[in-house]
């Protein structure tokens, strides 16, 4: 194809470009003309455009442009933790660099490149304070708060209400500093019951029962009646109904799932490659036990109509309240599948290798994959973790030292008899 320029220039006729062709030409033009001082054009190979331009965010009189060390990861970060969609294509230097990238996030355009020494721009430095804040607005703080620390951002301030609105500030992994702001959302209303892919129980599974009882016992305060076995135990209270079972040689904690019609939900786990018994009618509703494509069992139950529990706080409320469960798993990539086709999750990638965290199920929920057993891990809440640390030594457990987050402090422990859980202080 004649280069377009040659063709518009005399002593040949003068043409008049199809208007498609001229739009895009233009769009080309604007970017080439965006690229930070140093890139030299006629070195830059620029991809066709496709027939259909990308949609782009609306015009703004100013838009930032970040400067980062690692733009392809930066991209796949504000993308996958803040929400943003890619324009175009990112404009590739000789030296495989980003020399240009655009983004749309809440509405606005953001432009992204690599450092430059030689046009004398560089990426924010680890330890030195921030010269710019960046604030978005987000319909909910909280919850981005979360996404965003669970994808590696540090969270310098928690979210909290101001006259003008609820905000949180957040530093990102490339260094850039990000005010999420949005609306004063207030408590969840009474009538906020749980949903399908929520826990609705839990018990753990341990190799002496009584042993456990007085372990935890011991550690959270528990106290526990008999369940309906011999080897089951009750904990009293708690806003999750937990329990524990023994007699097991792999200790886990079992988990048993909401869902608005267990004998649908029976159905899609047959078609997803699990088995599943006939529900039956309990009294506190109906329920089906079942095993995932991956050999792991769980449990279904439907709630009676009218008495479905108000919905957990997302990380629990009370010492001993489960406030994260993690899903050890073999294959991550089947066990997303599953889980997505059988209960709705939708899943976010996490700040580790083959870690993913759940969207919005209570109680939190994430899993990592690549394991040779299948394991479900609790974090219980503490109020002092020190001194809970201290209880698990005295009572003939392991824990490690306390160690910061920045969603909190953390430990990872193991009872008297080797089942694995965790501490958080949140």
């Amino acid at each position: 194809m004649a280069d377009p320029f040659d063709a518009l220039r005399s002593p040949y006729a003068p043409v008049v470009p199809e208007a498609e062709f001229a739009a895009r030409l233009r769009a080309r033009v604007e970017r080439a003309l965006s690229l930070p001082k140093g890139v030299i054009v006629s070195e830059t190979t620029l991809e066709a455009e496709p027939s259909a331009a990308p949609a782009r965010a609306r015009t703004q009189g100013l838009t930032p442009y970040l400067i980062v060390a690692d733009a392809p990861r930066a991209l796949d970060w504000y993308e996958h933790a803040l929400g943003a969609t890619r324009l175009g294509t990112p404009t590739v230097m000789p030296d495989g660099r980003i020399g240009h990238a655009e983004l749309e996030l809440a509405g606005s355009r953001l432009f992204l490149a690599d450092e430059s020494p030689e046009s004398q721009v560089a990426a924010p430095r680890a330890g030195e304070g921030a010269t710019v804040s960046l604030v978005v607005d987000v319909p909910d703080v909280d919850r981005a708060v979360v996404r965003a620390a669970d994808a590696g951002a540090d969270v310098e301030r928690q979210a909290a209400d101001h006259p003008y609105g609820r905000n949180a500030v957040i530093r990102d992994p490339f260094g850039h500093r990000w005010m999420l702001s949005g609306p004063v959302l207030g408590p969840a209303p009474a009538t906020d019951a749980a949903r399908t892919g929520d826990v609705g129980y839990v018990s753990l599974q341990v190799a002496d029962v009584e042993r456990a009882t007085r372990f935890f016992g011991g550690l959270f305060g528990w106290t526990f009646e008999t369940g309906s076995a011999e080897q089951s135990r009750q904990v009293h209270g708690g806003a999750l109904h937990h329990g524990l079972f023994g007699g097991q040689e792999h200790s886990t904690l079992f988990l048993c799932y909401v869902v608005d019609d267990v004998d649908a939900a029976v159905d899609r786990v047959r078609a997803a490659g699990g088995r599943a018994e006939p529900p039956e009618d309990r009294p506190y509703g109906r329920l089906a036990d079942c095993v995932d494509d991956q050999g792991v069992p769980f449990a279904m139950f439907t709630p009676p109509h009218g008495d479905r529990a108000p919905r957990l706080a997302a990380n629990g409320e009370l010492t001993g309240n489960v406030a994260y469960i993690t899903l050890e798993v073999l294959d991550s990539a089947r066990t997303r599948a599953f889980y997505g086709a059988v209960l709705g999750w939708r899943f976010t990638p996490g700040r580790v290798a083959d870690g993913w965290g759940v969207e919005d199920v209570r109680p939190m929920t994430g899993l990592h994959g690549g394991h040779e057993r299948a394991t479900a891990l609790p974090m219980y809440r503490v109020d002092d973790i020190t001194a809970a640390v201290d209880r698990v030594r005295r009572l003939g457990g392991v824990a490690t030292e306390p160690e910061r987050h920045p969603y909190g402090v953390t430990s990872d422990c193991t009872d008297d008899q080797g089942t694995r859980f965790s501490l958080g202080q949140l």
